[in-house]
């Protein structure tokens, strides 16, 4: 755990009880502050009381004695509106932060005591930013470095273990966490890429845009790796960068030209080059790596394997430890092959720009999509839609859902085990029967996860 510095003897409260809110209030009452906790759902509250610790409604005289509100990632601080006990901290001037500000925070406290200091690898992006966290954690592990991962995947930031001398802590972070977080102070932050999602929660696209880009703007990491893929991407590392040959911003591009500056990693047809000062120095054959299937994850592999060396492993090492990933559940997952069939559960793509990228990693798709369907429509996939064979549509929506996918056979199936069952019956040796939703999962599922598993648990059901 944690020690959080500054609040020791203060009065603290934690709004939302989820997995960073717990974390975050177990860690200020073992650092000596006095917390109040509050959830919206009863079922929370009761299990933080079992645990001991103070429930009480955040507002009125409370509110007003309080230090620091500290927020669950999941609850509205600005847009579309403040969640009502924000709005009220924003009234009374008490300042609001989340678990990201006070790890940040509380980072520096005591690092005289090392010979090396840790650091901290952040990750933030649209698509790709959890393989990408847990592939860094991963190279780093396998090459024999103390590693530990957190903040939107694994454990809450709160809850690692204090990290020892040399150590690295890997970070994957959310715009929802980058936004509010008061300290954002990472030695190595990687931008993977920029696609529209979660605009209600930042007022548009440039609000969105701009809550990822604090962790560049107000951390000023020593090293910057940026997927350059979109405009995006090229404005952060140009506004980081004080010349082409700056190494303090490692430029990450995939399938396209490579970008004419000094340190660069390019994707291009299944292999991954490095390049500094217009040399290549390395280069590692991608297309066999089981865990890293399809450009996307060529992608992350990409901007893992930057991190990696921004923190001093060789190329070497790191080509060994690709080759040791496993990959993700619920992202580019194999699940199970039937008849010559594989079944492939990528839930996670829950946006166009996601489910575009994993259609294309296969050359013969049975599509199960469909759920609670965001902003902007399904037009940005029809670049990919000559590798669908059909579509199987699931979620409440889906006769909509349906009707805007132009050019591609589709069977209403509302169902998974329906979608599924479908496909099966209908695929081909050498087809994928793939799950990219292309939207979100709430119509039908508590969240992507439950989504996959279900898709998981019908294949299973098959194979028996």
């Amino acid at each position: 755990m944690i020690e959080v510095v500054g609040y020791r003897g203060a009065r603290v409260g934690v709004l939302g009880l989820g997995r960073s809110g717990l974390a975050a209030a177990r860690a200020l009452v073992a650092s000596g502050a006095d917390v109040t906790v509050w959830d919206d759902t009863p079922g929370a509250r009761a299990a933080a009381e079992a645990e001991g610790l103070q429930v009480a409604p955040l507002s009125g005289d409370l509110m007003a004695a309080l230090a620091v509100l500290v927020v669950s990632p999941g609850i509205p601080h600005l847009y579309p509106q403040p969640n009502p006990v924000i709005a009220e901290a924003l009234r009374k001037g008490v300042p609001v932060d989340n678990d990201i500000g006070l790890f940040f925070g509380s980072m520096g406290a005591g690092w005289d005591r090392f010979d090396r200091v840790p650091r901290v690898i952040a990750v933030t992006g649209s698509n790709g930013k959890s393989t990408t966290s847990a592939l860094i954690h991963h190279v780093l592990t396998a090459s024999g470095r103390d590693s530990q991962l957190a903040g939107n995947i694994g454990r809450g930031v709160l809850d690692i273990d204090p990290p020892g001398d040399g150590a690295l802590v890997v970070l994957e972070l959310s715009s929802y966490q980058t936004e509010l977080a008061r300290a954002l102070t990472p030695d190595v932050a990687v931008f993977t890429n920029l696609s529209p999602d979660h605009l209600d929660r930042h007022a548009g696209h440039g609000g969105y845009f701009a809550a990822k880009r604090r962790l560049f703007a107000e951390g000023g990491p020593d090293r910057a790796v940026i997927g350059v893929d979109e405009v995006e991407g090229q404005f952060i590392a140009n506004q980081l960068s004080m010349g082409r040959d700056d190494d303090r911003v490692i430029r990450v591009a995939s399938g396209g030209k490579a970008p004419d500056v000094g340190w660069h990693v390019l994707a291009k047809k299944g292999f991954l080059s490095e390049w500094r000062k217009g040399r290549q120095v390395a280069s590692i054959d991608l297309r066999e790596i089981a865990g890293l299937p399809g450009a996307h994850n060529h992608q992350n592999a990409c901007a893992a394997y930057a991190a990696a060396r921004a923190v001093g492993l060789a190329p070497r090492e790191i080509e060994a430890a690709l080759r040791s990933f496993e990959g993700l559940p619920h992202r580019s997952q194999h699940v199970g092959d039937i008849n010559g069939v594989r079944y492939v559960n990528d839930s996670k793509a829950t946006n166009v720009d996601a489910a575009l990228q994993a259609l294309r990693a296969f050359p013969r798709v049975r599509w199960v999509c469909g759920g609670l369907m965001k902003e902007g429509g399904l037009d940005a996939l029809h670049p990919a839609l000559d590798h669908v064979v059909k579509a199987y549509v699931i979620g409440r929506e889906a006769q909509a859902f349906a009707l805007q996918i132009q050019d591609v056979e589709a069977e209403i199936c509302t169902t998974m085990e329906v979608a599924v069952a479908r496909a099966t019956a209908e695929a081909e040796p050498g087809d994928v029967v793939l799950l990219a939703p292309a939207a979100a999962s709430f119509d039908q599922y508590d969240n992507f996860e439950k989504r996959g598993e279900d898709f998981s648990a019908q294949v299973a059901k098959l194979m028996r």
